[in-house]
């Protein structure tokens, strides 16, 4: 990390970053440490969390602009969460947390069952190399971890701007019982909570579209 970043972390982390218990890994959680959102926020509201948040462009802007919804940014780069409490300080944002931990065990582990009202994934790394694709997030594992995680009636939000791996997110989802389609067609609309980020001007620079999904969880 930068000096500022490490200056960032310093000040900010106590707020802002939650410090869950750790398994074998630095960004593991230990599986029986769930977190109390209630008491973590200091209210009871609904909750937000986004999946690799990267630099916090997008978590940022959408706690900003809405104090009355608590956000949790889940990121596994550290240089990233500092960025994110240093524009979050900025913008004197109090509703959001952080956590440095693998996505999967954050909602297995982290956060109770049916606790989410949205979850969303934004740009996740493609693993655009063939031998690479079972590296990527969204699998039929995942989209069960998702689910439980997820209260009756959430909303699974996803954008990427590599078209195969729209296909494979959109084929996982539409197979999964737990959710169902909250779009007509082929794709969503641009989810107008979202800011456009370094990612997505990236993508549309090189002339790929940019493809939203949007699932609701099952009662």
């Amino acid at each position: 990390m930068t000096d500022g970043q490490d200056r960032a972390w310093a000040e900010l982390a106590g707020f802002y970053v939650i410090e869950p218990e750790r398994d074998a890994a630095v960004t593991s959680i230990l599986p029986g440490s769930a977190i109390d959102p209630a008491t973590v926020w200091g209210r009871s509201a609904p909750l937000v969390v986004e999946i690799g948040s990267g630099q916090g462009h997008a978590i940022v802007h959408a706690a900003a602009n809405h104090p009355e919804t608590d956000f949790l940014a889940v990121e596994v780069f550290r240089a990233g969460l500092a960025r994110t409490m240093l524009d979050a300080d900025r913008a004197d944002v109090r509703n959001l947390r952080l956590v440095e931990a693998n996505a999967p065990e954050v909602l297995q582990h982290l956060l109770p069952a049916a606790s989410i009202d949205e979850l969303w994934i934004f740009f996740p790394d493609p693993w655009h190399k063939n031998k690479h694709n079972k590296r990527r997030l969204v699998t039929a594992e995942f989209a069960a971890i998702a689910a439980s995680a997820l209260r009756g009636g959430g909303m699974l939000r996803l954008a990427t701007d590599w078209q195969d791996y729209a296909d494979q997110m959109r084929d996982v989802l539409d197979d999964s019982p737990a959710f169902e389609r909250a779009f007509e067609g082929e794709w969503a609309e641009r989810f107008d909570g979202r800011v456009v980020t370094a990612f997505e001007r990236k993508g549309a620079a090189k002339g790929r579209h940019i493809r939203d999904l949007t699932y609701r969880r099952r009662p």
